[in-house]
């Protein structure tokens, strides 16, 4: 076993050869996950018309202006988003992963009464729906209207990521949580302090999801929220987007038209 292993470690041609290759790969690729990054940090800084005649890629600012900073900041409305989505972001995951983990641990116990049952309803509901405007009515009589909790609770619960960690949970022997249950721990103990130490990997995916998904949200917003003190950054930028493709259709008909 010794000689086998300093046979791997050892620096051959063959391992050299192929960390050059692999580093060269990794290297690639997380510069062709930066560059996009880089592209808009770039065109933010650069000059608009030198930008708009610009073709290919974009590897330094085409002049330096920070024109954009000022107009956008000029209003308090994006200062105002960002304080608000990290105020969604941040509570909506706690709330997110506290409800997916305890649906996930109820529905991964063996003595769950109606188990199959309750899992067939919560399955449903991933490929049927009420529609929009009943969603929308029951929104507003629960009191999830032009309020925080419109962007928390709605999307308290993702039926699939529940379903990945309850899978999560069943994968464990049910050896330990029989020798928890002798020592004398609770439910709840057998969960903090046995299932949740193990699940570490898995949780840190459905963490991931539902940050990303907050982040990204802004349909909730459009639809649920009247004030726009109250308005995500997602939707702001929405707007923003929306107002310049306005803008520009309306520059490209203005120069289409010919005058005789």
């Amino acid at each position: 076993m010794e000689k086998k292993k300093n046979v791997i470690g050892k620096h051959t041609p063959e391992n050299v050869i192929f960390n050059i290759i692999n580093y060269g790969v990794l290297t690639l690729l997380t510069l062709l996950c930066l560059y996009p990054m880089l592209h808009v940090l770039f065109a933010s800084v650069s000059d608009p018309t030198t930008l708009i005649s610009h073709r290919g890629l974009l590897l330094k600012p085409l002049g330096f202006t920070l024109s954009g900073y000022q107009l956008v900041f000029k209003d308090n409305s994006l200062l105002i988003g960002f304080k608000n989505t990290f105020l969604y972001v941040g509570l909506g995951t706690l709330v997110n992963m506290l409800i997916t983990i305890m649906g996930a641990y109820a529905l991964s116990r063996r003595d769950m009464m109606l188990k199959n049952a309750a899992m067939i309803f919560i399955t449903i509901t991933m490929f049927f729906g009420g529609g929009l405007i009943p969603w929308f009515l029951m929104m507003r009589q629960i009191g999830c209207y032009n309020n925080m909790w419109a962007m928390i609770l709605p999307t308290a619960l993702n039926t699939w990521n529940m379903i990945i960690l309850r899978t999560g949970f069943q994968s464990f022997p049910y050896d330990l949580e029989e020798a928890a249950v002798i020592d004398g721990a609770s439910q709840a103990r057998i969960l903090i302090d046995v299932i949740l130490p193990l699940s570490k990997p898995v949780l840190a995916v459905i963490f991931l999801y539902y940050l990303v998904g907050n982040w990204n949200s802004w349909f909730n917003a459009m639809v649920l929220l009247k004030d726009r003190d109250r308005y995500p950054l997602q939707l702001l930028l929405k707007e923003i987007l929306v107002m310049n493709d306005s803008s520009m259709t309306s520059v490209g008909s203005a120069g289409g038209v010919s005058v005789n």
